[in-house]
């Protein structure tokens, strides 16, 4: 694009009427947004984004040029399978390539009740419990799971279960854990109150996944009790709900910020637990959603609210420390 054409249009942006502004004057109220978040990253930044579901280093290396061919910065990948179901030669690729790429690389800690051999989770009132860690020997297991990743490089894990974060964060307060490994809270223990979220920073979260159907109203309440970084899937899968409000990422991030811009895919396959199997199917699904991503970030830009992203391998992203 040229100087001339991105100046006119810039002034084209300037002029433009937007929705607020049309039923402003047509007497249609407005329902009243809550108060911007003061809070912001490290950095200065007011979000982040996030792709789910990277379930390997062929997922992830699709999600890198797809992301690279939309002009997209991507500041996390995070995956669902488990740790546990990656070889540690592709442990060690996907560090590799994050720390090459200044991204944060979070692996679901496995094994967890959702793989195991009781029936309950696998109840049709049991998919609450999938994520939770079912007795001592899952805790070990989990405990090793953790290790193995770090010692592959990974610094950055999605825990659903209090007890085993609290373990873990303990761990790391211990020296036995890298200080540099980010606890990320998973959806499938998304808090829904502020007590509950001030719960988990106690615990030694470092951000937190919320319910994908947050209001506004909600999320500043959230923003209220915590200081962590807010993670939000602005699209989720069907199985989570299914929630598309892309366009409504500028006014979500102005009210949660520090947040992480969340971006699932409906109506796409399940994937977990992924592998070989499913590796083209998990590619196309993780392409789609970069370009949701590059979708939304023109509706942010579109709303005028100046609103900041953080660049590659920002302060507080779980950057991958490859072994030499």
């Amino acid at each position: 694009m040229t100087l001339g054409s991105q100046e006119t249009l810039g002034r084209e942006a300037a002029a433009r009427t937007t929705g607020i502004q049309a039923l402003t004057r047509r007497g249609i109220a407005m329902e009243a947004a809550p108060q911007r978040s003061t809070a912001r990253f490290p950095d200065g930044a007011d979000f982040r984004i996030e792709i789910p579901s990277v379930e390997g280093p062929a997922v992830l290396r699709a999600v890198v040029e797809q992301a690279a061919a939309e002009g997209v910065t991507i500041n996390r990948v995070s995956q669902g399978s488990g740790a546990m179901l990656l070889s540690e030669q592709e442990l060690a690729e996907m560090a590799a390539l994050g720390a090459g790429h200044g991204l944060e690389i979070s692996l679901f800690v496995g094994p967890r009740e959702e793989w195991d051999i009781g029936s309950l989770a696998q109840s049709d009132e049991g998919p609450s419990r999938g994520g939770l860690i079912r007795g001592s020997r899952q805790l070990r297991y989990a405990v090793d799971d953790v290790l193995r990743g770090v010692d592959c490089g990974i610094r950055g894990f999605l825990v659903a279960d209090t007890g085993l974060l609290e373990l873990l964060a303990g761990m790391q307060k211990d020296g036995e854990i890298p200080d540099s490994v980010v606890w990320k809270v998973s959806a499938m223990l998304a808090p829904g109150n502020p007590l509950s979220v001030a719960q988990l920073e106690r615990l030694g979260a470092d951000t937190v996944n919320v319910p994908s159907d947050t209001t506004l109203g909600l999320l500043a309440e959230l923003r209220a009790a915590t200081t962590l970084p807010i993670d939000l899937y602005v699209e989720a899968p069907s199985s989570m709900g299914g929630v598309v409000r892309g366009h409504e990422a500028a006014e979500l991030v102005a009210v949660a910020s520090p947040m992480y811009v969340k971006f699932g895919l409906r109506n796409s396959r399940p994937l977990y637990p992924s592998g070989l199997h499913l590796a083209s199917e998990a590619a196309a699904i993780a392409r789609e959603k970069v370009h949701r991503a590059r979708v939304a970030m023109e509706w942010m830009d579109r709303a005028g609210l100046e609103l900041t992203q953080s660049g590659p391998g920002a302060p507080g992203l779980g950057i991958p420390e490859p072994a030499p």
